[in-house]
C-alpha cells in the first residue's frame, strides 16, 4: 500500500522540477531574440550615419563650388569694370582732340554695361549722331560757349556719373534726382534721365527704371539717348514679367529706329522671347 503512495508522490515531483527548466528554456530564447532585434538596429543606425557623413561631405563640396563661383563672378565684375574705365578713358582723349577739330559735332560716347538681371550682353561701341545707343556724353571742350552747360551743372552731373561709374547705384541715383531739380532744363538733363533709369535698372527696380526712360521718351523725343531709353523700356517690362508689352516695345524699336545698336540688341532679345516661349 505503501508503494503505491510512494509513486504519484515521485511523479509529482519531478513535474514540479521540470517545469521552472521549461521557463527558463523559453526566457533564453526571448532574451537572445532582443539581442538579434538590438543588434538589428545597430546595423540601421550605422546606415544612416554613413549617409549622414556622406551628406555632410557633399555639403562641403558644395560650398566650395559656390565659393569658387562667387570669386569667378568678381573678377567678372572687377575685369568689366576695369575694361570700361579704359575705354571711357581713351573715348574722353578722342572726344577732347575731336572737339578741336570738328568742334561740337565730335561729341561720342557709351553705355555703361548692364549689371542687372535681363542684362543684354555687353557695352555697345561708342558712335555718333542720333542713332547710337546711349550716346550722349558732356560736349567737347571746344564746343561753342553757347553750347556749353554752366560749371555747377556740369560739375553736379560728373559726381552722379562717377558715382553711376563706380558702381554705388543708390548714391548715384539719389545725385541724378538732385541735378534733374536743380537743373530740369539743363544740357545735360537727357543724359541725367537716363542714367537714372539706368540706375533703377541695374538694381532690378525695373517700374522706376520704366518711369524715368518714359519720362526721357517724352521730353527729349529727339535725343541720342531715344533709341536706349526706348529699348530700356522693353527691358524693364521684360524685367516685370510683362512679356507682350516686352514684346511689343523691342519690335517698336527696330521699327523706329532702324540700323541701331539700340535695334539690334533688341531684335536679338525679341527672338529670345519669343524661343523661351514655345518651350
Amino acid at each position: 500500500m505503501r508503494q503505491w503512495l510512494v509513486l504519484p508522490v515521485a511523479f509529482a515531483a519531478t513535474l514540479v522540477v521540470a517545469a521552472p527548466a521549461s521557463a527558463q528554456r523559453a526566457s533564453l530564447a526571448d532574451r537572445v531574440a532582443a539581442l538579434e532585434a538590438r543588434s538589428g538596429d545597430t546595423s540601421a543606425n550605422m546606415d544612416l550615419l554613413n549617409q549622414v557623413n556622406q551628406l555632410r561631405q557633399e555639403l562641403v563640396a558644395l560650398r566650395s563650388q559656390v565659393e569658387e563661383l562667387q570669386q569667378q563672378n568678381e573678377q567678372l565684375k572687377n575685369s568689366n569694370r576695369s575694361q570700361y574705365l579704359d575705354i571711357d578713358g581713351r573715348l574722353n582723349r578722342l572726344e577732347g582732340t575731336g572737339g578741336e577739330a570738328g568742334g561740337a559735332g565730335g561729341a561720342g560716347g557709351m553705355e555703361l554695361p548692364e549689371l542687372g538681371r535681363g542684362a543684354v550682353g555687353s557695352a555697345p561701341a561708342p558712335a555718333t549722331g542720333t542713332g547710337a545707343q546711349g550716346a550722349l556724353t558732356p560736349p567737347p571742350a571746344a564746343a561753342p560757349a553757347t553750347a556749353q552747360a554752366p560749371a555747377d551743372e556740369r560739375g553736379a552731373y560728373e559726381q552722379a556719373f562717377a558715382a553711376l561709374r563706380n558702381g554705388d547705384y543708390a548714391e548715384s541715383a539719389t545725385l541724378f534726382q538732385g541735378f534733374l531739380a536743380q537743373h530740369p532744363q539743363g544740357t545735360y538733363a537727357p543724359n541725367a534721365l537716363y542714367w537714372l533709369g539706368e540706375s533703377y535698372y541695374v538694381t532690378q527696380n525695373y517700374a522706376l527704371a520704366e518711369e524715368q526712360f518714359r519720362a526721357l521718351l517724352q521730353r527729349y523725343p529727339t535725343s541720342d539717348k531715344a533709341p536706349g531709353a526706348l529699348l530700356k523700356v522693353g527691358l524693364s517690362q521684360y524685367g516685370l514679367k510683362n512679356l507682350d508689352a516686352a514684346e511689343a516695345t523691342l519690335a517698336e524699336v527696330g521699327t523706329q529706329y532702324p540700323g541701331t545698336d539700340a535695334a539690334r540688341t533688341a531684335a536679338d532679345r525679341l527672338r529670345a522671347i519669343q524661343l523661351s516661349r514655345l518651350r
